[in-house]
C-alpha cells in the first residue's frame, strides 16, 4: 500500500471505501442484491453464516451509506424490500475484481466467456477517451 499516513491527513478514497463497505458481510450482502431486490429473510437465506442482528447493522450502514436503498412493504410490522442503489450497483466492477484476483488462488472463482471458457480478465477503461488504462495509471487513482 501507499506511504504512511500523516496524522491528521485526509483519508485516500480506498479507507473512504473500505468505511463505507469494506467487511465481509456487507459485500456479501451487495452480491446478493445484485440481481434483484430482496426482503430480509431472503437475503439471510442467501448469505449463509450470516447472523441475524449483523444482517439487520449491515443493511442499516449500507442504506446510511447509500448503497442499498429500504423500501416498505408492510406497515404492521414494518417490514422493507431492500435493492441496490446505483452506487450499489457499480460495486458490481469491484466484486468481478475480487473474484478475479481469487481465482488466482482458487479454480471458479471469475466469470468466463460463454463462447470459450477462459476465464475474464477485468480492466480499467475510460469511457471518455474510450481505451483501456493500464494497471500503472490506474493504480495511482486509489490512492489520490
Amino acid at each position: 500500500m501507499g506511504p504512511e499516513a500523516e496524522v491528521g491527513a485526509d483519508p485516500t478514497p480506498l479507507e473512504v471505501t473500505l468505511g463505507r463497505v469494506g467487511d465481509r458481510w456487507s459485500l456479501l450482502v451487495v452480491d446478493a442484491l445484485l440481481d434483484e431486490p430482496r426482503r430480509f429473510n431472503e437475503l439471510q437465506a442467501a448469505i449463509s453464516g450470516i447472523a441475524t442482528n449483523v444482517l439487520a447493522q449491515r443493511l442499516r450502514h449500507l442504506a446510511a451509506e447509500g448503497v442499498v436503498l429500504a423500501r416498505p412493504y408492510s406497515a404492521r410490522p414494518l417490514r422493507y424490500t431492500y435493492e441496490l442503489t446505483r452506487a450499489g450497483h457499480e460495486l458490481a466492477g469491484a466484486l468481478r475484481l475480487l473474484a478475479q484476483w481469487s481465482s488466482a488462488y482458487e479454480t471458479g472463482g471469475a466469470p468466463t466467456h460463454a463462447a470459450c471458457g477462459t476465464p475474464l480478465d477485468a480492466r480499467w477503461y475510460c469511457p471518455t477517451c474510450e481505451h483501456e488504462v493500464d494497471d500503472a495509471d490506474a493504480a495511482t487513482l486509489l490512492y489520490v
